[in-house]
């Protein structure tokens, strides 16, 4: 029983969210090297320090069709 619980536990949740978030920082970088594009220290600084999932969403998807990382904050 202790195990189930330890699963529903709020610190158990904040953990996973942290990992998902963290899956998608790495993500969206990994994209941009896969096809080449040069990641500065700035833009990968700025992706590893975002924790807004939905943000980060955004960004995995515009690394897809990016040519520059820099277009990962377009209109921010």
């Amino acid at each position: 029983m202790a195990i189930q619980y330890f699963w529903r536990h709020p610190l158990a949740e904040q953990v996973r969210e942290e990992g998902r978030t963290q899956e998608r920082q790495e993500m969206t970088l990994r994209v941009l090297e896969w096809r080449g594009i040069p990641v500065s220290d700035a833009v990968r600084e700025r992706v590893l320090a975002c924790t807004d999932f939905d943000q980060l969403e955004v960004w995995g998807q515009r690394a897809v069709h990016a040519t520059d990382a820099a277009e990962l904050f377009a209109g921010e």
